[in-house]
């Protein structure tokens, strides 16, 4: 038989410990651990008839009709349009624009919508909509957070699209914990999923984390969910970026830009153009980088600074920039060109808010430093992408046609970038280099 075997488990986070204690040591909350029996499963064999296989090439495949919001950046990062049945989660830090993106999209849909709030009311929904020129006359509003009675009308109303804001304030009276807990988190989103695949409800899941991702919400759901997209950008700056982590039905390597304006989010449809509009008179330190974000080349300014260190440890700080990678750019500027950086502070900074992992930037970032630690401008047709190694070496990147050809359609006449064995038809300078010293020396001005 099996054995009973008593643990503890905390009601707020479902952490689990041998025996009790007053504090919960993963989240911090008094009073949580509650004695829980389970039984310890011994080796035995199954009594249970097996289950029919079937061949994959006998099950027929579907044409899932998506709907079409008319928002081509937002359609672009769902992989052509909202599926059906499905569930999506739209995560960010709060204020950063989910509710606002989320009404539109309601609004472009031509079906029944229901919106489901446990933070606003109805009235302060409909003010949302005047501020952002909406009608709002397919959306019907739900202000609720009870789970079972929000599942109840899901069944009876049978929307094309539900919005559930946000999924922190949901609560079920099968879990004995407050609302916004992990595990009422996960009761609530299993069981929206189990609608959403029963009415054929695309729903869309609004959760708010913080800039480490740490709040329960999003980081605990993304294995539950067919579809992860997260809002991305600096809550004081007008860009935004919508990225997707994972997507059942589509490719997780697109992205869509928007711009926050007075009257909601607007599609940005030429990314590189807006932000480098304010790249008027050049200065050091500064030099323009193709990056990739998803499937498409972003045109962004690199900008750095050097400066004498007050203290006896120097600086080193970015936004928009991996510092560790930063770290690492510094020591091979010191080691492999001689850049006496060992008493200075350096600062880098992506301009427009951008927040950029692609490795192309390590030729640019490095080229910047240099820029400021001289003084010296580089021209403003200039630019410069590839990966930098611990050798010094510039190491080739993915895609650099479509880099090359996005540089040249904004009128860069100089590009400097790793050895690639490529004919380029661009009317351009291709400036080929295989270490880090060697594109120093080729820029003239430096």
């Amino acid at each position: 038989m099996s054995k009973p075997q008593t643990t503890f488990i905390c009601s707020n986070c479902d952490a689990q410990f041998p025996k009790w204690q007053g504090r919960c040591a993963e989240c911090g909350k008094w009073g949580t651990i509650e004695e829980s029996s389970k039984f310890k499963v011994q080796n035995s064999k199954s009594s249970q008839p097996p289950a029919k296989t079937l061949s994959l090439d006998s099950i027929a495949t579907e044409n899932i009709q998506r709907m079409k919001t008319g928002m081509d950046e937002f359609d672009r990062v769902l992989g052509g349009g909202i599926v059906p049945s499905s569930l999506v989660l739209v995560g960010g830090e709060p204020g950063i624009g989910k509710s606002t993106l989320i009404l539109q999209v309601a609004e472009t849909i031509h079906n029944l919508v229901l919106y489901v709030s446990g933070e606003e009311s109805g009235s302060q929904i409909k003010m949302r909509l005047g501020r952002l020129n909406l009608s709002g006359k397919n959306i019907q509003f739900l202000g609720e957070t009870h789970l079972e009675t929000i599942c109840a009308t899901l069944e009876a109303v049978k929307p094309k699209l539900a919005i559930i804001d946000s999924i922190q304030t949901i609560y079920s009276d099968q879990v004995p914990s407050e609302p916004g807990s992990i595990a009422q988190v996960r009761t609530a989103t299993v069981k929206l999923l189990e609608v959403a695949k029963k009415t054929e409800t695309a729903i869309f899941i609004i959760g708010h984390i913080t800039k480490e991702g740490v709040v329960a919400g999003p980081k605990t759901l993304e294995h539950l969910v067919d579809t992860v997209v997260y809002l991305e950008g600096e809550r004081y700056h007008e860009y935004r970026i919508l990225r997707t982590i994972k997507n059942r039905f589509g490719s997780t390597s697109e992205v869509g830009v928007f711009e926050m304006t007075g009257l909601g989010m607007q599609e940005v449809k030429n990314p590189s153009a807006i932000f480098l509009m304010d790249r008027k008179n050049p200065t050091s330190g500064s030099i323009v980088t193709p990056a990739l974000e998803g499937s498409r080349i972003f045109l962004a300014e690199v900008q750095a600074l050097v400066t004498k260190t007050s203290f006896g440890y120097p600086q080193r700080k970015s936004v928009g920039f991996d510092s560790n990678r930063l770290n690492l750019l510094i020591a091979v500027l010191q080691k492999r060109a001689g850049l006496p950086l060992e008493s200075f502070d350096v600062h880098i900074n992506i301009a427009g808010g951008l927040k950029i992992a692609d490795p192309s930037l390590d030729l640019a970032v490095c080229l910047a430093i240099i820029s400021a630690y001289k003084n010296k401008i580089i021209e403003n047709t200039t630019i410069a992408f590839g990966e930098v190694g611990l050798g010094g070496e510039v190491r080739a990147v993915s895609q650099v046609e479509k880099r090359v050809q996005e540089a040249k359609k904004l009128g860069f006449t100089k590009i400097f970038m790793p050895t690639v064995t490529m004919h380029f038809s661009e009317p351009c300078e291709i400036v080929q280099v295989n270490t880090v010293q060697e594109a120093i020396q080729k820029i003239a001005s430096l």
